[in-house]
């Protein structure tokens, strides 16, 4: 019996062959926390009596979700771990460098290795070919210490997606399209293993953007073939000599597989409060909304900003509006500068806010007041996810939102 991209990576890793369902102790290559969940990880960690962490220069702390910090009480935790990276070596990632899942592929993950962060959208870094997943804080700093892990091997869901998209889908209505199809809990412990020549075609933007939503599906990660496109993209950051490419034995063995053409993917929207109440686009011209968030993890790279800049440009957001928008990383940011982007969407009235998480986790810049509407970039819907259990928010791509900015109601054109 052959092996599932999943199942090879993890099989590297812990030794032996190893098969769906199987328990294994496994090595791990990188590990993370961020500023929400980092602090416990650092108390866990202090327990195990560990006087040095098992490879620092690979174990990272990122200061993103409370970014700058909004209230004293979520600075005292940064300086927890300001105080860790001093004490230990550990590599931080501090106030405005950006969002850890776009750090990550940026800077720290390479295809074949294992990421494991205490965080639910590590699988975001999947799309490089690497088994990353989100873990508790205490079994992160079990990794931080030792250098390994305890899993079960995922079983695979094999996503065949062939085809062109319409005008204007992008890689989020796929995404939100097949949450829809699956449920918020159909893929379970499940791994994603996207493939295809409408994948095969999709930019590293686009890829990222379906592995960080792997999780909304339940998924323990999104895996992807790494090929000529990630070693591109891997060059373009210093990191060419990483590439290496591994492929599902031919005759592996999948739990599902599902086939998707491109072409019946509409534009999609997430409708409070799960992200499986999906709805086309076309169906919601009576949502008004008051806020519209572009960035994140999920949506906030250059190619998404383009997209935005592209409809905006010339023209003003809606009256009724707050239009927030937030590069994921510094690199994002100085390349909207660069591009001129920043100008069209300051020009539009929208607010462009410093690198990081913003609104997404409800902690600061841009929480919704009682009974507001909110279109957002991001990975979840869930009732207060935005700081208020009163709000409500609707997930979509940065085409819809740019579209919805400009009409004050849920659109795509």
């Amino acid at each position: 019996m052959g092996l599932t991209l999943v199942e090879k990576i993890i099989s590297e890793h812990s030794g032996k062959t190893v098969h769906a369902g199987e328990l294994v102790i496994s090595k791990v290559d990188v590990t993370a926390v961020q500023d929400g969940t980092g602090p416990l990880t650092v108390q866990e960690f202090k327990k195990l009596g560990k006087s040095k962490l098992n490879n620092p220069e690979r174990t990272i702390l990122f200061i993103d979700h409370a970014s700058p910090s909004p209230r004293k009480e979520l600075s005292n935790t940064h300086m927890v771990l300001r105080d860790f990276h001093k004490e230990y070596g550990a590599v931080l990632s501090d106030v405005g460098a950006g969002v850890c899942h776009q750090r990550l592929v940026e800077t720290f993950v390479n295809p074949g290795e294992i990421l494991i962060g205490a965080d639910s959208h590590t699988c975001t870094s999947g799309a490089l070919g690497a088994f990353a997943t989100g873990m508790g804080s205490t079994d992160i700093a079990v990794g931080m210490a030792l250098g390994k892990t305890w899993l079960k091997v995922p079983a695979t869901f094999k996503i065949i997606v062939t085809g062109k998209f319409r005008e204007g889908i992008c890689s989020k209505d796929l995404m939100l399209y097949l949450i829809g199809m699956i449920g918020a809990d159909g893929a379970t412990y499940k791994a994603l293993e996207f493939t295809g020549d409408t994948i095969e075609n999709m930019t590293m933007s686009e890829r990222f953007t379906l592995a960080n939503m792997a999780v909304e599906a339940g998924a323990k990660c999104g895996l992807f073939i790494a090929d000529d496109k990630t070693k591109a993209f891997l060059e373009e950051r210093g990191r060419g000599d990483k590439f290496r490419q591994i492929l599902p034995d031919s005759d592996a063995e999948y739990e599902r597989i599902i086939e998707i053409n491109a072409k019946d993917v509409p534009h999609t929207v997430s409708c409070p409060h799960t992200v499986d109440n999906t709805k086309p686009a076309s169906e919601l011209k009576d949502v008004k909304v008051n806020q519209v968030y572009v960035g994140t993890c999920t949506n906030g790279r250059i190619e998404d900003l383009r997209v935005v800049a592209d409809i905006l440009k010339d023209k003003k957001v809606h009256e009724d509006v707050r239009m927030l928008i937030c590069p994921a990383s510094k690199d994002v940011y100085k390349q909207a500068l660069k591009e001129g982007l920043i100008d069209i969407f300051v020009d539009a009235n929208a607010s462009v806010l410093p690198p990081g998480c913003g609104p997404c986790v409800g902690v600061h810049a841009g929480i919704l007041g009682d009974g507001e509407v909110c279109l957002a970039t991001q990975n979840r819907n869930f009732q207060g996810r935005m700081g208020n259990t009163k709000g409500f928010i609707y997930l979509a791509s940065p085409y819809v939102a740019a579209y919805t900015a400009l009409r004050g109601y849920i659109s795509a054109e």
